[in-house]
């Protein structure tokens, strides 16, 4: 089996240190829980740091553990749990609209669980099971419904691609005609399991205009755009379920390979929709992926079970869960099953594999996330589904986690692991579960869904290292009883964080400057506007010139210790006169300070002097921009 990961023992004393330090945090009293980290007590960064990177036995630090982690034991509640929240505010909430919940069991996400997020201009669209909601954004401080749409089908999953949205739909009782009677039959020419396509050019009534019928249905779907192609929008199918009836959709087969070469496992779906025409959307090609990209036989990826004692048992690799892709650069990123794959999309309609992962720790490759370099990616592992608690204090902290790759040359090879840092209860669904890239220049920042985990920002700028920065967490939904809840996806979008909470609704969150993000660096992030975001559908950010951008990289030099004090003082002067005063003298002073961080830089490299090279020059031609703009 290609790449192979081996457990080693520092993981393993790490697993154990961990589970050590939340077993203590589970006795602590439930006033304490609640309280902020006060001055002198460790921060849960400063927790991340209780590992080891030699092969000694770690050394506890002399922390109060009655004051580990506000997340620790939170009263539980439906719509008034008690929360934990740090380097955050939690600019508003909003409900799930009627419709979308059970009035007699609301706490319950059964059949209107909210799902993903898609945005565009003003307005935010969210999944639900039952259909999907369009919310006016302009004002995030006070969201409103704009419109609701129910059309029960399950998952539910959205995208936005100009005047459409696109929506998942796999469970059985999904209807053609969008109706809620549900379909009881076992073979029906009324069900519905695909990809639907609605018109939003009257937003006061969206319309559904195609439905796209699957083997499998759709538990999540990908909107893939090709620079060279103008009149189309591609859409890649990920189906998880069973098989339906040739009888229902004829050439739908679930034999294994060997039996029929035609099965509608180990394969995508590719949808083409013509923009002009997206009622004639169809199915243009069934991608084998998972087969050996040169002979075409099935396998040669994971074939199911585990990798040994101690390690996870995952599933065979023939379906994909979620597939992200980044057209800037031809990549594709695919959580399928049992493996971690990486495509090459540069045509769109015959992706091609061009590596595959494997990992002891992961149960079900889950979802992928590229850093904007695209030098990175971040998988998850959905182990236990999503509906079960996993992040327990005697839960593996690799398990059910993220997994970060570097790539290089084409290949994928591992860097590290992140998971939630602090331990949930047996009453709460938690584990890793989607999020997005924020745009500070300079750093591989991640907004995170845990489900009933909560929120939690991490910088894997260092992938071997990553660290949580931010977070936001809810207590449980009851305290007598689990329920499927939580957070589906956090995003950000221009500016703000939104949260789907599957069962009580629609949060929105702006970043605070701390020790670990400036000013200057979510000053810059919010510069970065874009007309739609679909998480699957990553966009590359760039910056504008301002002295902010250039400031956020002169920041985390100044963080790490990275520059000199004398170069450090002459850059926040030149960049002090760039806001107050810009023109030609200043765009002078700025050409010469950038080029004496070239200057510096060579030096790092030389070995003459310690700094960071790579960030001076970034400072440096953030500094030439800015220059630029002044002439």
């Amino acid at each position: 089996m290609k790449k192979r990961l081996q457990i080693d023992r520092r993981a393993m004393r790490m697993r154990a240190l961990w589970m050590g330090i939340v077993l203590a945090a589970l006795a602590l009293p439930a006033h304490a829980a609640a309280q902020a980290v006060p001055p002198g007590q460790p921060r849960p960064e400063e927790l991340a740091e209780v590992r080891t990177d030699s092969l000694a036995e770690p050394a506890l630090p002399a922390f109060d553990w009655d004051i580990l982690d506000p997340r620790v034991n939170l009263a539980a509640g439906w719509l008034d749990a008690e929360s934990a929240i740090w380097n955050l505010e939690l600019v508003a909430t909003t409900p799930r609209p009627e419709g979308f919940f059970n009035p007699e069991t609301p706490r319950e996400g059964a059949g209107f669980s909210n799902t993903d997020l898609a945005f565009q201009g003003n307005y935010l669209f969210q999944g639900n099971y039952n259909g999907f909601q369009v919310y006016d954004i302009s004002d995030p401080g006070n969201i409103e419904l704009h419109v609701a749409v129910v059309c029960p089908g399950g998952q539910g999953d959205v995208s936005i691609y100009g005047d459409l949205l696109f929506m998942s739909a796999q469970e059985t009782r999904g209807r053609l005609d969008c109706g809620t009677e549900g379909i009881q039959d076992s073979v029906s020419v009324e069900r519905f399991r695909g990809v639907r396509i609605f018109d939003l050019s009257n937003l006061e009534a969206p319309r559904q205009v195609a439905a796209v019928q699957t083997c499998r249905g759709s538990h999540t779907h990908t909107v893939v755009t090709d620079p060279n192609d103008d009149e189309n929008v591609y859409v890649y199918v990920s189906g998880t379920s069973g098989v339906r009836p040739a009888d229902e959709l004829p050439g739908c087969s679930g034999l294994p390979p060997e039996e029929d070469p035609n099965t509608a496992y180990f394969r995508i779906e590719v949808i083409q929709v013509p923009l002009a025409n997206p009622a004639a959307a169809e199915i243009v090609s069934m991608p084998r992926i998972f087969a050996d990209p040169e002979t075409g036989e099935y396998g040669g990826l994971w074939q199911g079970g585990d990798h040994g004692e101690g390690t996870q048992e995952s599933r065979l690799t023939n379906q994909c869960h979620d597939i992200t892709v980044y057209p800037e650069i031809g990549l594709g990123a695919g959580a399928c099953a049992g493996n971690g794959i990486l495509l090459d999309i540069s045509d769109p309609v015959n992706p091609v594999r061009l590596d595959e992962v494997v990992d002891p720790n992961f149960a079900y490759w889950h979802s992928a996330t590229f850093n904007n370099d695209g030098t990175k990616i971040l998988f998850t592992d959905e182990w236990g589904g999503g509906g079960q608690p996993r992040c327990r204090s005697t839960d593996p902290p690799d398990w059910g986690a993220n997994a970060i790759f570097e790539i290089v040359d084409g290949q994928m090879e591992l860097a590290g692991y992140y998971k939630l840092p602090v331990p949930q209860s047996e009453l709460e669904n938690c584990v890793a579960h989607n999020g997005a890239v924020i745009p500070v220049p300079g750093r591989d920042i991640m907004v995170q869904a845990w489900y009933q985990g909560g929120l939690s920002m991490l910088d894997f700028t260092d992938a071997s290292d990553p660290v949580e920065i931010a977070f936001f967490d809810r207590g449980p939904l009851s305290e007598e009883e689990m329920y499927t809840g939580g957070y589906w996806s956090t995003y950000w979008n221009n500016g703000f964080i939104y949260g789907a909470e599957i069962t009580r609704g629609l949060d929105v969150f702006r970043l605070s400057p701390s020790e670990h993000l400036s000013q200057n660096e979510i000053d810059a992030a919010n510069m970065v506007q874009v007309e739609e975001f679909n998480a699957q559908l990553q966009p590359m950010f760039t910056w504008p010139a301002h002295p902010a951008v250039a400031g956020s990289y002169l920041d985390q030099l100044e963080r790490a210790g990275d520059i000199q004090p004398s170069l450090l003082q002459r850059s926040r002067d030149v960049l002090s006169a760039a806001s107050s005063s810009p023109g030609a003298d200043v765009a002078a002073q700025l050409r010469e300070t950038a080029a004496t961080l070239d200057a510096n830089a060579d030096e790092v490299n030389a070995g003459e002097r310690l700094g960071d090279a790579p960030r001076q020059r970034w400072l440096a031609q953030a500094m030439r921009e800015l220059a630029a703009s002044m002439d």
